[in-house]
């Protein structure tokens, strides 16, 4: 570990973690609501929750999945929420149980959750009642025994829970109806659980706690296991990393916006800043961001986490400049590129740095990260947390030197063990690099940078999104003869789907196509752009060159 930029590591931060503080994530929790029983843990929709109601809470789920559930340690228990406040109580609560989480996006569609659900081979579900009728629709091909469901407002109590309740329901008319007669009110079980005993499951560091699934190279969604191990180093790393940010002695305020399945807010929002006793505000749809700039106008904020996108949103509203960041101490990008102008113009509005870290569900996920005591430096994704290697290789494994292209790899306790019920050849590089499947290089001052993504994997405002499996759909149509997605620039979203179309029948139209993508793919996976071609361009065995469709779109944007 000589790499150079050893010599200019943030001062105070050590380069070596260890040994761990918690034996388990189940230790995690309870030494965070010891030291900090009547602090605010979460607040959302104006509901405020401390870490005892959060040990409680979370403690009574536990001791019903093992008591009238009969689930096991290492049963799979899936987790399909946003951002409420009943996500870290059904999160810690199966942790607890000694069960694996299986974090699972809203938004997906019924085929999205068939496959994540079966490769998991998932006992239970917990879904917020807005999508249950799409686990309706599934629930005779999958292995769960038990559902949850739970209503947006079951957390905020009373009659402000009941008419939000009845608001979302019958006046937005966002919980379409469905049938799932076996299915718990998670507030019953909530209740019911309190009354049970617990039992403290005897829990290996080395055991898996999270199926964290995200894309593959071929397009199909694959669960990277996270261990308790995998986890508590991170959470150690990163500790250390945002100490400057946290306050001694009172409670600092860090907005969640970015949702909690995805292991970026999980592990950063959600179990870092519960170890160090900040409050995090849930945001449960960023997406309406008048009613989001709304809400931060509510706190004197301390740290805020996004992507380029949600930055780029706020700024671009006109009463975010409004916000009180007097209490402002750091803004952290992830996910995707933050972007020069975007940068910029958050540094102008708010007087604090918009800094830029990397990483992968894979890696639990920060790997590195821009220091957050000064010596940031624009345009790249940082240095290494401590205990971590990163280091860039060719396709042969072969390391490459300092300033040359390739593969950007990592070896370190936050790097995951492998895929579930992969064989994982061609994960790793021997020695246990994990190959990250982008393309970087490490600059003459130690930092390292992104320059492009292997393969042909697509981002959509931090989201992966992979090309086999938009073609995999579209050519599934009946008019498609032959389908091509890239992902072109977008000021929006950082980048844009885009999908070259052959049609099999002359009827076919862009509003067809779209149509038929809203049945298989979650919204941000659909094209926005659709292009009608006699033809695709092929290398001489007939396969398609997306190269070629890239450096024509490169060349007309020119």
């Amino acid at each position: 570990m000589n790499s150079p930029w050893f010599s200019k590591y943030p001062k105070g931060i050590p380069q070596e973690i260890g040994p761990y503080e918690y034996e388990s994530l189940i230790d995690l929790f309870e030494v965070g609501a010891r030291k900090y029983p009547n602090r605010v843990a979460f607040e959302n929709y104006g509901k405020q929750i401390t870490f005892e109601e959060v040990d409680r809470l979370s403690t009574a789920f536990a001791a019903y999945l093992q008591t009238e559930l009969k689930l096991q340690k290492g049963d799979r228990i899936a987790i399909q929420i946003p951002n409420l406040i009943q996500f870290p109580i059904a999160f810690m609560g199966s942790i607890k149980a000694g069960l694996i989480a299986v974090n699972t996006n809203p938004l997906y569609t019924p085929h999205e959750m068939l496959h994540q659900f079966n490769d998991a081979g998932i006992s239970a579900i917990v879904i917020v009642s807005n999508y249950a009728h799409q686990l309706e629709l599934i629930q005779d091909k999958i292995s769960v025994k038990h559902i949850i469901v739970t209503d947006m407002g079951d957390m905020l109590g009373g009659f402000k829970g009941a008419i939000m309740n009845f608001i979302v329901k019958y006046v937005k008319k966002l919980v379409p109806r469905y049938s799932l007669p076996t299915a718990l009110s998670l507030k019953t079980v909530l209740q019911k659980g309190q009354s049970l005993a617990y039992q403290k499951p005897q829990i290996h560091i080395e055991d898996v706690a999270v199926l964290q699934y995200t894309g593959g190279t071929t397009g199909v969604s694959k669960g990277a296991q996270l261990s308790h191990r995998n986890i508590i180093a991170h959470n150690a790393m990163i500790t250390h990393w945002f100490g400057p940010l946290l306050t001694e002695g009172q409670q600092d305020i860090i907005i969640t916006a970015l949702p909690l399945y995805h292991i970026f807010a999980l592990t950063v929002n959600g179990l870092l800043m519960y170890t160090q006793g900040v409050k995090s505000v849930l945001i449960t749809n960023p997406r309406d961001m008048p009613g989001f700039v709304k809400e931060l106008k509510k706190h004197r904020f301390s740290i805020i986490t996004g992507v380029n996108t949600l930055f780029n949103g706020m700024l671009n509203n006109p009463d975010f400049k409004d916000c009180d960041f007097s209490a402002l101490k750091g803004a952290i990008g992830g996910a995707m590129a933050i972007q020069d102008v975007v940068a910029n113009k958050w540094e102008e509005v708010t007087g604090q740095p918009l800094v830029e870290g990397y990483g992968l569900s894979e890696t639990s996920p920060v790997l590195c990260c821009n220091p957050l005591n000064g010596n940031h430096k624009r345009g790249t994704i940082g240095i290494p947390m401590p205990s971590t290697n990163l280091a860039i290789f060719d396709d042969d494994g072969n390391q490459l030197k300092q300033g040359e292209v390739g593969e950007i790899c990592a070896q370190g306790p936050q790097v995951m063990r492998g895929y579930w019920n992969q064989d994982n050849t061609g994960v790793f590089f021997p020695g246990e690099w994990f190959r990250t499947g982008d393309i970087g290089l490490m600059d003459e001052d130690g930092y390292f940078k992104i320059v492009d993504r292997k393969k042909d994997m697509i981002k959509v405002s931090g989201f992966n999104v992979y090309p086999n499996e938009i073609e995999g759909v579209l050519s599934k149509h009946p008019k498609v003869l032959e389908v091509a997605a890239i992902g072109i620039a977008d000021a929006r979203s950082g980048e844009a789907i885009k999908a070259f179309v052959v049609k099999r029948d002359q009827s076919l139209t862009e509003e067809e196509l779209k149509t038929y993508c809203h049945e298989y793919l979650t919204n941000y996976k659909i094209p926005r752009y659709i292009e009608f071609r006699t033809e695709l361009p092929k290398t001489n065995v007939g396969k398609i060159l997306r190269r070629a469709l890239k450096e024509v779109e490169k060349s007309s944007v020119a």
